[in-house]
Order: structure tokens, then C-alpha cells, then sequence
């Protein structure tokens, strides 16, 4: 950790001036007792903003944002991460290269570990080796399933979507909810935080589990429960989060993979709130329902289509460009698949992104992956999506119909998971929902710890909105 001690003291100074804090590289100090300590200063913050600004106006509302999804629209509080369409993501003010460079990797591992997106997520802080070595320690100790979440899943169709089974079982979890148990007896609004984070770290620990047994099942259909599941299926203790999915997915022994899969999962944690799935967990979250039922929502909204499928649809279409130019393809090769794909109507999939209007630096972290692994810089499903890449873009300005030209995460981030083995395809949105977890439910506790409300926009039927528009 020497590395990370050396960078991360190069550019205090810089962060120190955004506001940013820093844990001791020591420090013992509990991810409960740090966000205890941190709450009152956000709740005073928060105090401040409605009460002296409260009047402000951040926009216009616009006909076409009403019937456009509301895309744009400056609506919703997410303490976590801001997208900024030319600089990318930022988590607490961090760009992804200073996560690279700042968060604790695991143990003998050179790539971030969700512990510690999550912690800074939380909390705002860069946290020390020490609280993300308990922290990973805490998702062990708490990550295995009890018997009967473990038949509920057993007993799914095997053919049922993944991410179906998914979402039931972490809407079945809700049985244990602290959060649901406390506030029947009756708390204070003040403690509603303290249970969602219980609740919240909870389910993390388990979505591995969770989501191992449903890949076991349909890889191996009808033998579940045997004792060749059970032994193949346990959490190690001595593993981190995504040593142990590796490991319950039945692919351990492969250390890129596991390393991919801390990216990925770190990578994909959060990006602002406004997409559907992170919508969705703090809308369902904002009428009171537990963690369990606010993220099991938020899985149903991540199976849809138009938001978790896009690595899928970025996969087929590489390995249908590879069946068509081959394994070596030149530019020009690519050059004319790209422009076949265009004059047919469909668009290059993995490419441009609802907010960013440059490169997505998701891409790069991934891409960077690649070069620095001789296996993956030789493999021709690899090779291609950097050809791409580097080809796209310009085929893409001269169409002239895409705001962005540029390769967003999901042009390369599938591709990794077939070249590793995962060939299941529809098994890819349950990774990334392990993944989505750590944003969604950490604003959850941050919506409880601020005392937001329910939810609860406007709506206007067209009728409505003709009469507003000035004649």
C-alpha cells in the first residue's frame, strides 16, 4: 500500500481545496462511528441550503421535459456522485483516476474493491487498508444465506430470468429487515439512519451469495442442494466481497477476473442518481419501504432493456462484426461494418450516453485494463473492441446524428465478462446489480439521515399543459 500511501499524499493539497476529507491511512475508526460523526454536518448543510436559498431557481421546466422523461431536469438531491456531461463522474468530488490512485486495492490485488467505493460513497472520505480490510471481514462474516432464502431460490425455475429470480429474492429478505422491525415498534426520525444502513450493509454481504446461486442453478440445473452446492457455495471469511462471488461462481484460480470484476463492480457502483434503477431504489426508498424492497424495485428497473442490457447488445453485435471481418480486420474492414450498421437503420451500440458528451472515463479505466494484460491485449474479441474504439468515433461525427461519438462503458465491458468465461448473457445485469447496490442503498441511508420526503412530483395531462402555455 505504499503506492497508494505516496499518491494519495501528492494530491492532498488539491483535494484538501474541493473540500474533500481524509481518513488517518491508520485509522481503526467504524464505518458506523465515521458516518455518526459526519451526518450532523450534512443535516446542517442541508439546513442551510433551504432556508437561505431555498427560493433559488437551479431551471426551467420545459414542455419537452415533460413529455421526455423528465431528461435533465435538476429535481433530485444525490450526495454521492455528480456526472458532468465533459469531465465525467465524480465521487465525492474524485475523478476515476484518483480512485485509482487513492482507494485501498485487496490484499495482493492492484485494482479498487467495492469496500472502498463504498466507503467514500458513504462517507466522503478516503478510508484507510485497516477499515476496508473490517469492512470486507463484516460483508464475510454476514454473507451467508439463511435456509430459507437459500430454498426460495432453489426452488425458482431455473429458466426464469435472472434477474426475475433476483429480485425476488431480495424482496424476500425484507422479513429481516431492522429498518421494517424498528419502525413498526416505533423510533425517532432521527435513528431512521442507522437502521436503512444496517439493512443496507446487509444486503450487501449477501448480493454475492445471492447472486452466485442463481448462476450455479443455471449452470447446473437440478442440483441444487446437493453437497457438492453447499461446499462450492460457502463465503470464506478470509475473502473480500468479489473474492467471494468469484469463488461461489464456481471460477476462482483466475486473479484477472477476480480483479476485472472488483473494477467493474467498484466502476459501476454509482452514476448519479437520475438513471432508473438508482431512481427507482430512493423513489420506493422515499415512501418508507425498507432496503430490501426499495433495491429489489430497483433490480426490476435495471432488467429493463433500455438501462442494464446495453453490454449484451454491445457483445452480439462484436462477435457478429468478428463472424463478418474476422479475426485481423483492417480499418477499412471495420470502417464499412460500421456504416452497414448505421445504413440499416440501427445504431452502434456502446456508443454516445444519455448525459456525457465525452469519452467515458469508465471506458478508459477498462481500456487501460486491457493493455496492461498480455491475455486480453491477444485476444481477437478484445483487439476488435479497441479497433473499434479508435475507428467509431470518427464514422460517427461524419453520420452527424450522435451527440456523443465516443465509446461509453458498455462498449467493452461485456466483452471482458465472455472473454473470462461468462457466457451467459442474461446473467450480466444480475453482476451489475451486485454492482448499482452500493450507490442506490447508500443514498438511501443518506436520504433517511437528511430527513427527505416522499416523492411526490407534478403531473399534467395534455389538456393541463395546453392551458399553461401562454397563447
Amino acid at each position: 500500500m505504499l503506492r497508494i500511501a505516496a499518491r494519495q499524499t501528492r494530491s492532498c493539497t488539491r483535494s484538501t481545496a474541493l473540500g474533500l476529507r481524509y481518513a488517518s491511512q491508520t485509522s481503526n475508526k467504524s464505518l458506523r462511528d465515521t458516518m455518526a460523526e459526519i451526518i450532523p454536518q450534512k443535516q446542517e448543510k442541508l439546513k442551510k441550503l433551504r432556508t437561505e436559498h431555498g427560493q433559488v431557481v437551479l431551471g426551467d421546466v420545459k414542455v419537452e421535459n415533460i413529455i421526455g422523461g423528465m431528461r435533465g431536469l435538476k429535481a433530485m438531491l444525490w450526495e454521492a456522485s455528480v456526472l458532468d456531461p465533459n469531465e465525467g463522474i465524480r465521487f465525492h468530488g474524485h475523478t476515476i483516476p484518483d480512485c485509482q490512485k487513492l482507494l485501498p486495492a485487496a490484499q495482493g490485488g492492484k485494482e479498487i474493491i467495492p469496500e472502498s467505493m463504498l466507503w467514500l460513497l458513504l462517507t466522503g472520505e478516503i478510508p484507510s487498508e485497516a477499515q476496508v480490510r473490517a469492512l470486507s471481514k463484516e460483508f464475510a462474516d454476514n454473507g451467508t444465506l439463511d435456509s430459507k432464502t437459500v430454498k426460495l431460490i432453489d426452488e425458482l425455475d431455473p429458466a426464469m430470468h435472472p434477474m426475475t429470480q433476483f429480485g425476488i429474492a431480495v424482496a424476500s429478505l425484507n422479513t429481516t429487515s431492522k429498518f421494517a422491525a424498528a419502525y413498526e415498534k416505533g423510533i425517532k426520525k432521527t435513528e431512521y439512519w442507522t437502521y436503512v444502513l444496517e439493512d443496507s450493509l446487509d444486503l450487501i454481504a449477501k448480493l454475492p451469495s445471492i447472486a452466485a446461486r442463481i448462476y450455479y442453478n443455471i449452470r447446473n440445473p437440478g442440483k441444487a442442494g446437493s453437497p457438492d452446492s453447499a461446499a462450492s457455495l460457502a463465503v470464506n471469511p478470509k475473502l473480500d466481497l468479489v473474492g467471494n462471488y468469484v469463488e461461489q461462481m464456481g471460477l476462482g484460480g483466475n486473479d484477472s477476473l477476480t480483479e476485472y470484476l472488483r473494477l467493474y463492480i467498484a466502476l459501476h457502483g454509482d452514476h448519479e442518481g437520475g438513471n432508473v434503477s438508482a431512481h427507482t431504489a430512493h423513489l420506493v426508498g422515499s415512501a418508507l419501504s425498507d432496503p430490501y424492497l426499495s433495491y429489489s424495485a430497483a433490480l426490476f428497473g435495471l432488467a429493463g432493456p433500455l438501462h442494464g442490457l446495453a453490454n449484451q447488445e454491445v457483445l452480439r453485435w462484436i462477435l457478429a462484426m468478428q463472424k463478418s471481418v474476422g479475426d485481423n480486420a483492417t480499418r477499412e474492414q471495420i470502417k464499412e461494418y460500421l456504416w452497414s450498421t448505421l445504413n440499416s437503420g440501427q445504431v452502434v451500440p456502446g456508443y454516445g450516453h444519455g448525459v456525457l458528451r465525452s469519452p467515458d472515463p469508465r471506458f478508459n479505466a477498462l481500456q487501460q485494463f486491457c493493455d496492461v494484460r498480455p491475455e486480453l491485449s491477444s485476444s481477437p474479441v478484445i483487439r476488435l473492441v479497441k479497433q473499434v474504439s479508435e475507428i467509431a468515433p470518427g464514422v460517427l461525427k461524419e453520420h452527424g446524428k450522435t451527440k456523443n461519438p465516443y465509446p461509453n462503458v458498455d462498449a467493452t465491458s461485456g466483452c471482458l465478462l465472455y472473454h473470462y468465461g461468462l457466457t451467459e448473457f442474461k446473467y450480466y445485469t444480475v453482476i451489475f446489480g451486485v454492482s448499482r447496490a452500493i450507490g442506490a442503498l447508500t443514498q438511501l441511508v443518506w436520504d433517511r439521515a437528511l430527513g427527505l420526503p416522499i416523492e411526490r412530483p407534478k403531473s399534467l395531462s395534455m389538456d393541463a399543459i395546453e392551458k399553461l402555455i401562454p397563447k
